[in-house]
């Protein structure tokens, strides 16, 4: 607290002859009781009315005038009562007058909140003022009226490092000197106020102490071991129960997987429908002929394996007939699903995308009459119809193909006049009309496919209506003695000419090989579809065929997991072995679906693998390599654009020798 002077006030400052200082009128101070614990002091002087009181508190405090009452020892005090006459005259007087209960908060609006005034209860501390010379007014220094919030410091206080201690002994000298007064010759010290303060138990000395605070931090310093140690082994205990729940969900999986897959191939070989069903039923008759010809020349010999030989064709051919029927059956669903798909794309209406992003169809006179033709040959082909319902169909099939005069046409009308005179003499029983009616429907498509009865259909046919355009894309098959399109004809990688046509080579397989090919080709679509989605230009995949894949995979990499051996070739994929090289067969490595989900996330595989593994696989990319050179697109890419990454050399052993002299 700072004294003012005289040169430190504005007042003395100005007039460097004052006038006689004015003698003080005295003040007391009167704390008010605001209830709940709330009181205000200021400073009045005993000229005061208890009516200036009230002006300046309503002021002060927000308050209605009317509503402020002074009371005095219980008595209710006038507006012209004084100060003076409360109480003796003398300053720092200190009377409790009562005011009204509560006291109305501070609204702020900031969304439709409020911010209540918050009056400190506690005391404040004296930090010091000054008095006016003059008019003798004390002003006080005021501190923040703002509760503090406790601040975390940040630092974690339940660590090992915080709850050590690391204690040093230093000595060091205080700033301010002291002293202490004894009794020595010329000085009494009286010893009249001295007390003698007994221990109430046993002494405990330094040692003791220093024991018994170890004691304590040992113990303390336990119990936290021991939590962190249940926490540890809760948490393991935790993934451990995680890890075997996702063990035993992958089990089911593959389990569930497995039970499907061998219901697909049952309901394959029972009810076939495509190329691959029936490829894989010749394969499964294949298998099952060489297990009984092993199990006869192992069992059978002489007349007894001759006899035995000769049953086995015999039921062979009933299989192989067997299969026929449903090639047959199959064959035509096949037939009727291509009529109806190429009826319904020539009818299909005009569709483009609009400004707006909407579809907008729009049908032309071309598809409205290839709608036409697509519901006769729908109505044509109902079996469920009654005889009234047959003879209009024929009638309306009559009048349309009597538009144009043709050999066809003709022939059509024909045919149509016999089933409708055999209808009339009601000879439509049983199947008897069955074979006139598909003769109909038959030379009805044919109607429907040429582009001068139906023009949208010159958009859909296969053979193009120009005949110089088939002269240079047209290759003869030498096994059938026919010419298809070069579409129909496959090339291997190594192959140098044209050979036989798609169906002589499927003929020729489901003879002898009887081979199946479907998996390979579904690994082939993946490894292309994924050398896609890189987007780094991959070349080499697209040159291989299913023959080539099925070598790299039986041939090279023995048909198993390079990792783990697994021989299902349903989880077999190959990827990439080094990720920063386009796929070839000597970058690639034959792995499961799981292996290569955390292979392909590997930044360097030579780390990351052993050089025995590395060494094997290397092996494997020199025999695919040797393979694989004699194609000459393959040639071209290893030597210009696959790179060889180097094979880690084994760590050299260290070999020390010692000379003894």
């Amino acid at each position: 607290m700072e004294i003012p002077t005289g040169e430190d006030d504005p007042s003395t400052a100005a007039n460097p002859d004052p006038a006689p200082v004015p003698i003080p009128v005295p003040t007391v101070t009167i704390e008010f009781d605001l209830g709940d614990g709330v009181c205000v002091r200021s400073d009045w002087t005993i000229q005061d009315t208890v009516e200036t009181m009230k002006k300046r508190l309503a002021l002060d405090h927000n308050l209605s005038l009317a509503d402020i009452t002074i009371s005095y020892n219980g008595e209710q005090l006038s507006d012209s009562t004084t100060v003076e006459e409360l109480g003796p005259d003398s300053t720092g007087l200190t009377l409790i007058v009562g005011a009204p209960p509560t006291i109305p908060s501070l609204a702020v609006g900031v969304d439709e909140g409020r911010v209540r005034v918050e009056r400190e209860v506690v005391e404040k501390p004296f930090l010091g003022g000054y008095r006016h010379k003059l008019t003798g007014v004390e002003y006080f220094n005021a501190s923040a009226q703002t509760i503090k919030k406790l601040r975390h410091s940040g630092v974690t206080c339940y660590q090992r490092d915080t709850q050590t201690v690391l204690t040093k002994n230093k000595p060091q000298q205080v700033h301010t000197d002291a002293a202490t007064q004894m009794n020595k010759t010329g000085c009494f010290m009286s010893t009249r106020d001295d007390k003698v303060i007994l221990g109430t138990g046993v002494y405990e000395t330094a040692d003791m102490y220093h024991y018994r605070l170890l004691s304590h931090v040992m113990l303390l310093q336990r119990q936290w071991r021991a939590w962190l140690a249940r926490r540890y082994v809760k948490g393991l205990r935790r993934d451990k129960i995680a890890r075997e729940l996702w063990e035993r969900q992958e089990a089911e999986r593959r389990a569930k997987e497995r039970q499907d897959r061998a219901k697909r191939d049952f309901d394959r070989r029972m009810n076939p429908r495509t190329k691959e069903d029936f490829d894989l039923l010749y394969h499964a008759l294949e298998m099952w002929r060489l297990d009984e010809m092993n199990r006869i020349n192992q069992t059978t010999s002489g007349p007894e394996r001759k006899a035995a030989l000769c049953e086995l064709l015999e039921h062979e051919s009933q299989l192989i007939a067997s299969i026929g029927k449903h090639k047959a059956v199959a064959g035509k669903e096949h037939k009727s699903k291509a009529i109806q798909r190429f009826l319904d794309s020539a009818a299909a209406p005009k569709r483009w995308t609009a400004f707006d992003g909407g579809l907008t169809e729009m049908d032309t006179q071309f598809t409205i009459r290839a709608q036409q033709l697509r519901d006769i040959y729908t109505s044509i082909t109902m079996e469920t119809v009654t005889r009234d319902e047959r003879l209009d169909i024929l009638l309306t099939l009559k009048c349309t193909v009597k538009e144009h005069d043709c050999k066809l046409t003709r022939e059509l009308v024909e045919l149509v006049d016999r089933e409708a005179d055999l209808l009339v003499r009601e000879l439509d029983s049983g199947d008897s009309l069955k074979g006139l009616r598909s003769r109909i429907a038959g030379l009805f498509f044919q109607y429907c496919k040429v582009p001068l009865f139906n023009p949208e259909a010159a958009k859909h046919i296969l053979v193009p209506q120009d005949p110089a355009s088939l002269r240079a894309n047209i290759y003869y098959c030498k096994s059938c003695c026919k010419y298809f399109s070069s579409t129909e004809f496959e090339l291997s990688t190594n192959s140098r000419a044209v050979g036989r046509c798609r169906s002589c080579r499927e003929l020729d397989n489901r003879a002898r090989a009887r081979e199946d090919l479907t998996l390979y080709r579904a690994m082939l679509i993946t490894i292309r579809t994924t050398e896609q989605s890189c987007g780094d230009s991959s070349t080499v995949i697209f040159l291989m065929q299913e023959p080539d894949l099925r070598h790299l995979v039986e041939g090279i990499w023995a048909g198993q997991s390079a990792l783990s051996a697994e021989k299902d070739l349903f989880e077999l994929v190959l990827v990439r072995w080094n990720n920063s090289i386009q796929w070839s067969p000597w970058n690639t490595v034959c792995l499961t679906r799981d292996e290569a989900k955390a292979h392909c996330k590997l930044s360097n595989v030579y780390e990351a693998y052993g050089y025995e593994f590395v060494r094997k696989v290397h092996y494997r990319h020199v025999l695919a390599k040797s393979y694989f050179s004699s194609i000459p697109g393959m040639r071209d890419h290893m030597t210009s654009k696959v790179k060889e990454v180097p094979l880690p050399r084994p760590k050299e052993r260290e070999l020390t020798v010692t000379l003894k002299h």
